[in-house]
């Protein structure tokens, strides 16, 4: 991991109003890994309690877009072609966290996944799985 690879990752996710309103955060940048957190605030529950499935997967298809963002070049950007959801348990604890990778780099489609997991008393529980494709793009 270099400095100028997790200030171009950071500087991007710092510009997504959607991540802020959330309070979702950066963890870690690694070339080809990306890990975001964001705390289950009481506006981002949904009628039972648990976290809205719609912050699963915000930070899910983040972490996944910026993980493919580490493998493609620096004047490019990417944007999600699609991604598949998996929600795999009601996400109940004291924040999230979504680890993306990179499952095939390339210079038109960049294939990702995404792991998220609940976060309660240290423990970690995965709750959702997301797959997908990123398209790098021009920046502008």
């Amino acid at each position: 991991m270099t400095d100028d690879l997790t200030h171009r990752i950071t500087s991007s996710f710092d510009k997504q109003t959607m991540m802020q309103t959330l309070g979702a955060k950066i963890e870690t940048v690694e070339q080809g890994r990306v890990v975001i957190t964001a705390p289950i605030l009481e506006g981002s529950k949904q009628q039972q309690g648990a976290a809205h499935a719609a912050l699963t997967f915000a930070i899910g298809d983040s972490a996944a877009g910026y993980a493919a963002l580490t493998c493609i070049p620096p004047e490019q950007e990417v944007m999600t072609a699609e991604i598949k959801i998996n929600l795999l348990a009601p996400g109940v604890g004291d924040h999230l966290r979504a680890t993306g990778r990179v499952i095939k780099p390339g210079r038109r489609l960049v294939i990702v996944s995404s792991e998220v997991h609940a976060v309660v008393d240290g423990q970690e529980k995965l709750i959702a799985i997301l797959q997908g494709t990123m398209v790098p793009v021009a920046k502008n």
